[in-house]
């Protein structure tokens, strides 16, 4: 009977579900399963260890985006030697900016095994990437540097990594337009607003304004969104002013 087997014959259809996909998502085999389920548990399980700690994935997610970090940062400092400080902090950022993370957690499926009481329709957009950074985490503890450097290599590096591409990716237009704005001394502002309908989920609209003019407006379902759907539109309104200077 094979190791695996062996390990989980007297567990759940579940569990050896699980370790399968943890099998199969790695190339190989885990040690301690146990780091897994760790990394796949939201704090809605509200589950909890013998001295009554919880547990969930928040601290092996904070684990795991900076080995993240450090991996992506060796790579570039030996992809770019052309790249300053500046250039290579900006370059980080992209590869590992939320969105990024999010769609990984996608492509890998995480979510079908998180542990959660949360309705999979309620569901934020980030639980993918907090996943994606906890599973980064347990195999660092489960099997050390050298796999987990292997793995972020094949499934982000390898995938996903196009240095030349990612220059001209804005990964915030916020930011962006917010550095113009200052550059051109510029006055600007976010009105933001909570919006009174009937809908389920609640949303916020944001008009965003530069020398007092509304250049702008947009909906989310946080502030932050809005925002940055605000600041995105701004940006493709002002683009060719943006662009020359």
């Amino acid at each position: 009977m094979p190791i695996l087997k062996k390990i989980f014959n007297s567990r759940s259809d579940k569990d050896w579900e699980f370790l399968l996909f943890i099998k199969n998502t790695l190339g190989f085999n885990p040690n301690k399963i146990s780091w897994y389920k760790i990394a796949f548990t939201h704090s809605s399980a509200k589950e909890a260890d013998d001295q009554g700690n919880p547990i969930n994935y928040e601290r092996m997610e904070f684990l795991g985006d900076s080995v993240l970090g450090s991996v992506i940062s060796a790579y570039l400092l030996k992809e770019a030697p052309f790249g300053n400080e500046g250039y290579l902090t900006q370059m980080r950022s992209k590869i590992v900016s939320r969105e990024h993370l999010n769609e990984l957690g996608r492509e890998l499926l995480l979510v079908n095994f998180a542990q959660t009481k949360i309705p999979k329709n309620h569901y934020g957009d980030n639980i993918h990437g907090n996943l994606f950074e906890a599973l980064v985490g347990a195999i660092y503890l489960d099997k050390g540097f050298n796999y987990c450097e292997k793995f972020i290599h094949k499934c982000v590096i390898h995938k996903h990594v196009d240095i030349k591409q990612l220059e001209g990716k804005i990964i915030s237009y916020k930011s962006l337009i917010i550095e113009w704005c200052q550059k051109e001394k510029k006055k600007f502002r976010f009105d933001i607003s909570e919006e009174d309908g009937k809908e389920a989920v609640q949303y916020f609209s944001v008009k965003m304004f530069i020398d007092e003019k509304q250049i702008s407006k947009a909906r989310g379902t946080s502030k932050k969104k809005a925002e940055e759907k605000a600041a995105q539109r701004a940006f493709f309104a002002l683009q060719s002013q943006i662009i020359q200077k």
